[in-house]
């Protein structure tokens, strides 16, 4: 859709006003057109899923996952509502709906920790958020239906996740398999599916979570291992001073373990270690591939991912120290510009 045609549908709905609105698009579009709408005074958000995403690799998911991110927001607005924007109108015949604008003064937190701003605090408030959604939802029933997405999930995080990296690594093909069939069956809890630093703005007086399109029951393993895996990712990044990035990774599974009660946490660390290392390898060779490693460092996954899999290590803070253990071995680096 053409900016143009996006003001045009906006006067019909009477959602602006002015003669001078404008609307420019937003970074980070990779699954959805998201534009920022300013109309006087009044500024405001407009989100449209695309069938296919922006990237290298052929990507199509299903354009309701729009209304899946709708829903979650809903939900979670019941009982956390800081943590999530506020949506402000609703237009499923075009596939859009608006919310709130954050403005300047929040900031994106992948652009603060790549910035070196590694914030203990900031680790800890998201995993809380994390960690009550996943309690508040544990064996919902009606959440259980609302959120029957697998199929969704398995267009947007198993297939270009897991079996498109299987696909490069037929030696780690079947445990990949068998992870992906396991994710697929496993319905405990709602799984936001993108839980990322990208996706989560702070601001003086809140943390909001955005992108929540890969909405989910299914396991609360892999929003834990997605978060870990930016941590460990961007520990690698700046390697040479990886402990402050790695402590981001150990606060935050201490604060969710803390946060969830005991009989959520059966076989739960194991799930997180497997899941992590799944996802450390499809950040280099799935269909959604990290922009800031270097070809060395992503051949540094590469073999850590080799030599951890299938005999994955219990502990994640064994895990931990094993993946700071190989930075020694890597050049300087240098900041992204």
């Amino acid at each position: 859709m053409k900016s143009t045609e996006l003001l045009d549908l906006l006067e019909q709905r009477g959602l602006i006003r002015s003669q001078g609105a404008a609307c420019s698009p937003l970074g980070g579009g990779v699954s959805s057109d998201i534009w920022l709408v300013e109309d006087g005074v009044n500024k405001f958000v407009v989100k449209r899923a695309l069938p296919k995403l922006r990237v290298d690799q052929d990507w199509y998911a299903d354009v309701s996952r729009n209304q899946h991110e709708q829903d979650y927001i809903d939900y979670v607005a019941e009982f956390l509502p800081a943590a999530v924007p506020h949506i402000m109108h609703r237009a499923p015949e075009h596939g859009f709906f608006t919310m709130e604008y954050l403005g300047p003064e929040y900031e994106n937190w992948k652009t603060m920790l790549l910035a070196g701003q590694a914030i203990i605090e900031h680790a800890t408030q998201a995993t809380r958020i994390l960690a009550t959604i996943h309690r508040h939802s544990w064996n919902d029933a009606d959440c259980r239906v609302r959120f029957a997405t697998t199929p969704q999930f398995y267009q947007l995080r198993i297939e270009p996740y897991l079996l498109s990296t299987a696909a490069k690594h037929p030696n780690l093909r079947t445990v990949f398999q068998q992870e992906a069939d396991r994710l697929a069956a496993t319905s405990l809890c709602l799984v936001h599916g993108d839980f990322s630093p990208k996706n989560i703005l702070i601001g003086p007086e809140r943390m909001v979570l955005l992108d929540c399109e890969v909405a989910w029951f299914g396991d609360p393993a892999f929003d834990i291992a997605f978060l870990l895996n930016h941590f460990f990712l961007k520990a690698l990044l700046f390697h040479e001073n990886p402990r402050s990035l790695l402590a981001l990774a150990e606060a935050a599974w201490k604060t969710y373990l803390l946060d969830i009660p005991i009989e959520q946490q059966a076989g739960l660390e194991g799930r997180v270690c497997r899941l992590l290392l799944m996802l450390l390898l499809a950040r280099v060779d799935g269909k959604s591939p990290v922009e800031y490693l270097t070809d060395e460092k992503m051949d540094s996954v590469r073999k850590f991912v080799s030599c951890h899999l299938p005999q994955t290590p219990a502990r994640l803070p064994n895990l931990c120290e094993s993946w700071e253990s190989q930075f020694r071995e890597l050049p300087a680096c240098q900041k992204p510009t």
